[in-house]
């Protein structure tokens, strides 16, 4: 199972399951504690977050930026060919699996109630939904 939450809800432990950080960034004074794993390549870029933020793009362009950058392996691939784990390469199956077996719960630093979010979207990639 894959549930969302912000960072800042309440933790749960026996309802949480594994608690990831799908954030860039972690967060001043952000104790680890707060979560079991930080994976900050699954938060949008600085540069699309603060686009959204101020209005200088919709919800609907974020989504779609944001999707793309997160199957796109190909422009690192090339700017780095040793590494072969770019991007989401076994990231996502590694959650799609886990979230098979456990119950998984994305974390970010939005509000509970806060509907454009990323971690609304990871579910539906992992769920094959999007």
């Amino acid at each position: 199972m894959i549930k969302t939450k912000s960072v800042f809800s309440a933790i749960e432990p026996r309802k949480d399951g594994l608690r990831i950080l799908v954030a860039r960034f972690r967060g001043r004074g952000m104790p680890a504690s707060r979560y079991h794993v930080w994976m900050a390549n699954l938060g949008p870029s600085e540069k699309l977050l603060r686009e959204f933020q101020s209005g200088l793009i919709g919800w609907g362009e974020f989504i779609r930026r944001y999707l793309k950058r997160l199957h796109d392996t190909d422009t690192i691939k090339q700017r780095n060919p040793t590494i072969k784990n770019h991007c989401q390469t076994f990231t996502l199956p590694l959650l799609q699996t886990l979230g098979n077996r456990t119950t998984l719960t994305l974390l970010c630093h939005c509000s509970e109630d806060e509907p454009h979010c990323h971690r609304h979207l990871l579910p539906k990639v992992l769920l094959g939904k999007v």
